[in-house]
């Protein structure tokens, strides 16, 4: 008994300590909102207000030692998700996360974004405003690493805390290019469906390989399994500690449709869920210039921004510009590969990748003229005929830095689109919208059209010399519109009609959004903001009953049960709407879940199905192939002697939903509300060990909306019939250029990343309901709500 109490009594004493010693650090670490600091390098003090929500407000003299505050404000809030940022392109996750973060590392490691930012910065005119801005930015955060608190992450891990540079910067952007690029999850599984399956499977993808038929057959396209491409870079993308870019909305309403006579712009990038969120609020003010700004951690200027004068945001493009091809080797000399003029040496580039409790992994990556070979670089494919991967971004010259201050510092509509022009990856729709009056919709991307044998949807020919052909197109021909006389602009990432009779291939997403955005923007004309900000937290979609009327129709009534009668009866009346107490999501979801599965799954297998549903392609098929009786994909080919029909898949695939249902949510049909299966949890990487989760993690929450609604709350589709949000607007902002001093925004957690502040998820609960905070510009209002840090020159 006395040995019992002297270990109780040693466990109450470590926990005691442990308790003590969080106390401790919570009051240490939390971030410094008010005082006086010194900073070196500033010409004179600097004032900054930290509002309500903890956006800093910065008043300056000049824009350098504007940048140097912002650089030491951002990584007091932000270090550790900075520090994420940029690891990742360079492949340095390993020496954070072990061997577990390895095969992240050598992917991205190998597809060259670092070496790119090497050679961008050698060419980079360093005496440029742009140039100097940037190391002023770095130069404040570094002071912080040097001077600063050290984030609990870093505690944990043991990390030690290193000084950014310009090079950490590109590297970012780099990451966050790749992030858009869809066509390596898309392309090697369509090549996989048609030569495994035929031609005939891709007709409902509207993309059979007409076009590329000749092409073709000139290779052997069964050298490997290219859904094994797909998976690893699913997996790879799926497990990222950083977020990736998905899609998003944004529309600009003219003057002539509001009822202030003013432009009113609105903008909700969509980007994979964490925690951090992935925006961090600042607004500067210096006499000459004015900017409330949107940035990613790691970098000087904003992507998403406005002033009194203008407003601008992106949403993806979702054009092609990766391609993948299919090499040779030289049969008797591994060093070289085959090309259009005879056999050529593989570039080889060396990269060691240190890994934390481990010994360094060498990489060798091979380069063909096309980009590096993949083959070493995924799991599945090595020692299987070699496939390279040709990616705008490494092979244009890099001008991101220079186009993003360019957006933030226009002084009009063609200054914007200048700055466009200088971004050849990735590919966006660059909204905008004036006090002038002006709207635009712009994209970026140095576009290219391929031979016309060629279809970009699948693995190329990388030995032919046709298949790499490309003509690129002048900055012109980019698809854009300004002020058209419909008098509103918007984007869902659906596809641009075609310029000059050419349409750009790319993955781009299906109607839903599209026709809901247009259908409601179309007949009104008195438009206010705070009507914008509903219409952002839409949650309806016209096509989903389009899709139940094509499902319901076939339904055989005489086999119902009474929960399967009330469930027709419940679909049949819904107007589409994906609210927290509506029971027709949930039971249209599992029904989707199912009839996917039952028609794709026996053709493809369980692995290359899971693929399919990651990608673009399926949200596009879904309403057109759910009629269409003709389909091939109805047959399940595992059944002999026997042919399938839509009727018989889509009921069989409604008495599974509705028995399912039944035992997960039980048999009373009323309680099968849309909150019960569709929740969001905001993930931090040291979250996923258990005893960190309630400390790192914000939620889980219960959440409206759904799959390409306006409210775009991304799952994906599983057995289980639970649906965890994914993706999703990582900001609602509306800006009204009527009383722009009032505009208003919203983040999914909070601005800080530091999970002792205050600020670390008091945001969260209101982007839940769809509640909207003001974007302040006013500065007597910004002093009332604000606590006021002063930096002084050292």
């Amino acid at each position: 008994m006395e040995t019992f109490k002297k270990i109780l009594l040693a466990i109450l004493s470590l926990v005691v300590i442990l308790v003590l010693a969080l106390v401790g650090y919570y009051f240490y670490s939390k971030p410094t909102y008010e005082g006086k600091l010194k900073l070196k390098n500033l010409q004179k003090e600097i004032t900054v207000y930290f509002d309500d929500f903890g956006v800093p407000h910065i008043y300056a003299n000049s824009q350098r030692d504007a940048m140097t505050t912002l650089g030491y404000v951002h990584a007091q809030d932000r270090l550790w998700q900075m520090e994420l940022m940029r690891r990742i392109a360079p492949g340095r996750l390993s020496e954070i996360f072990g061997s577990k973060a390895l095969k992240t590392d050598m992917f991205f490691a190998g597809l060259g974004i670092n070496e790119n930012s090497e050679e961008t910065i050698l060419k980079l005119d360093k005496k440029s405003e742009a140039c100097q801005l940037a190391l002023a930015y770095i130069d404040g955060i570094n002071q912080y690493v040097e001077e600063g608190k050290t984030p609990i992450e870093f505690q944990l891990l043991g990390l030690k805390k290193d000084k950014f540079t310009l090079k950490d910067v590109y590297n970012i952007f780099g990451y966050m290019s790749f992030s858009f690029a869809m066509a390596q999850k898309t392309d090697p599984l369509m090549t996989d469906i048609r030569d495994k399956l035929g031609a005939e499977y891709l007709k409902d993808f509207g993309l059979d390989g007409s076009l590329g038929t000749t092409q073709i057959k000139n290779f052997d396209g069964k050298a490997i399994e290219y859904a094994k491409i797909s998976k690893a870079v699913t997996s790879l993308l799926d497990n990222s500690p950083v977020p990736a870019f998905i899609g998003s909305n944004s529309w600009v309403i003219a003057p002539q449709k509001t009822k202030n006579g003013k432009v009113i712009f609105a903008n909700d990038p969509h980007i994979g869920f964490s925690q951090p969120c992935t925006w961090y609020e600042a607004h500067i003010v210096v006499p000459d210039y004015e900017i409330y700004g949107y940035y990613l951690a790691g970098t000087p200027f904003p992507l998403l921004g406005h002033n009194r004068e203008y407003a601008y945001g992106l949403t993806m493009f979702e054009n092609d510009d990766l391609d993948m091809f299919q090499e040779e080797d030289n049969p008797n000399n591994k060093k070289q590969y085959k090309t259009i003029n005879g056999f050529k040496d593989y570039k080889i580039r060396k990269k060691i990748i240190k890994v934390k409790d481990s010994t360094d992994v060498v990489l060798v990556v091979r380069e063909t003229q096309h980009g590096p070979v993949m083959n070493e670089l995924l799991d599945g494919i090595k020692g299987k005929k070699p496939f390279a991967m040709s990616w705008i971004y490494t092979q244009q010259p890099n001008h991101l830095l220079e186009a993003v201050y360019s957006l933030s510092h226009s002084k009009n509509l063609d200054d914007f689109r200048k700055g466009v022009s200088l971004i050849a990856a990735p590919g966006l729709n660059v909204m905008y919208g004036d006090a002038k009056g002006n709207i635009a919709w712009n994209t970026s991307g140095k576009l290219y059209k391929l031979d016309k044998s060629v279809n970009p949807n699948f693995i190329l020919n990388g030995t032919n010399g046709i298949d790499d052909k490309k003509e690129f197109f002048d900055f012109s021909k980019n698809p854009h519109a300004i002020n058209p006389s419909w008098n509103y602009l918007y984007s869902s990432n659906n596809q641009p009609e075609a310029v000059d009779g050419y349409s750009y291939p790319g993955y781009y997403l299906p109607r839903d959004r599209a026709k809901r955005i247009s259908d409601l923007l179309e007949p009104k004309s008195n438009w206010t903001k705070e009507e914008v900000g509903q219409m952002m937290n839409d949650n309806t979609s016209e096509i989903a009953t389009n899709i139940v009327g094509n499902l319901v129709s076939v339904i055989e009534q005489k086999t119902l049960s009474n929960n399967e009668k009330q469930a027709i009866a419940i679909l049949k009346k819904w107007n589409g709407t994906n609210d927290l107490k509506d029971l027709a999501p949930t039971i249209y979801n599992k029904w989707i879940n199912n009839y996917l599965k039952n028609t794709f799954e026996d053709e493809l297998g369980e692995t290359d199905f899971t693929m399919l549903l990651s990608t673009h392609v399926i949200k596009q098929i879904i309403e057109p192939q759910s009629k269409n009786e003709s389909s091939i994909w109805w047959d399940n080919v595992a059944t002999k002697n026997k042919k399938e029909s839509r009727s018989e898949i889509l009921n069989k695939s409604f008495h599974e939903t509705i028995t399912a249902l039944e035992i997960q949510l039980g048999k009373n049909l009323s309680l099968w509300t849309w909150n019960k299966v569709h929740s969001l949890e905001h993930k931090h990487p040291m979250g996923q060990v258990a005893a960190l989760r309630g400390l790192f993690n914000v939620g889980p929450f219960e959440v409206p909306g759904s799959n390409e609604v306006i409210n775009n709350l991304m799952f994906d589709f599983t057995h289980s019939g639970n649906y965890s949000v994914k993706a999703g607007p990582s900001t609602r902002r509306v800006v009204d250029f009527s009383d722009v001093e009032n505009s208003i925004s919203i983040l999914p957690t909070g601005q800080s990343g530091n999970p002792f502040s205050k600020h670390y998820n008091d945001q969260a609960e209101m982007y839940n309901s769809g509640k909207f905070r003001k974007m302040k510009l006013n500065k007597k209002e910004i002093i009332k709500t604000s606590t006021k840090l002063v930096f002084l020159p050292k």
